[in-house]
């Protein structure tokens, strides 16, 4: 599916946190949708994963738009990667960082809930594109990664909240540090 964390002490803070946030609080009992928001986690608290696709040029591109240009101009499991990563990028910030995307001005919400719908749509083209591999993603868990997409995008709010929490009890900063 993906690498394998399970080892790492990060992914398993990760992991504990997302379990019990996805099945305490929202009541999402779905193992495959959990550890892939788990990985995920792990995978973006990275910053070199943040900005992993490039275009044809090597640059790393940075925004949803420039992605999507990019997605469009590929074939098959390319296409697909490239889609799932938008889905996994605007999730993760809408989710995790959703303050970083809102602006001051009036159309604040219909902006936020713009780049939403980019990721849900981009889950929803990679749930459709035939992988090669059987250690890809699931077609069925990008499926229901767009169809929550805004369950999942406040569940990984919780999750957030829950690790400022605890690291505010254990060290004060509210923050977690990785790299």
């Amino acid at each position: 599916m993906t690498a394998d964390h399970s080892n790492s002490p990060v992914y398993r803070y990760f992991a504990g946190l997302a379990e019990n946030t996805f099945q305490t609080q929202l009541g999402i009992a779905d193992p495959s949708l959990i550890d892939y928001v788990s990985d995920l986690l792990i995978r973006f608290v990275r910053s070199d994963s943040v900005h992993r696709i490039r275009g044809i040029t090597g640059r790393p591109l940075m925004s949803v738009s420039e992605m999507t240009a990019e997605a469009t101009a590929r074939l098959g499991t390319a296409r697909r990667e490239i889609h799932r990563h938008i889905g996994d990028f605007t999730l993760f910030w809408a989710g995790v960082y959703p303050e970083a995307l809102r602006r001051r001005g009036s159309n604040d919400e219909l902006q936020f809930e713009a780049y939403c719908s980019h990721g849900k749509r981009s889950y929803m083209i990679a749930s459709t594109i035939e992988a090669d591999s059987d250690e890809a993603i699931p077609g069925i868990v990008l499926q229901q990664l767009s169809d929550s997409f805004e369950l999942c995008a406040y569940g990984l709010r919780e999750v957030r909240r829950e690790w400022e929490s605890r690291d505010e009890d254990s060290d004060g900063t509210g923050s977690i540090l990785l790299n």
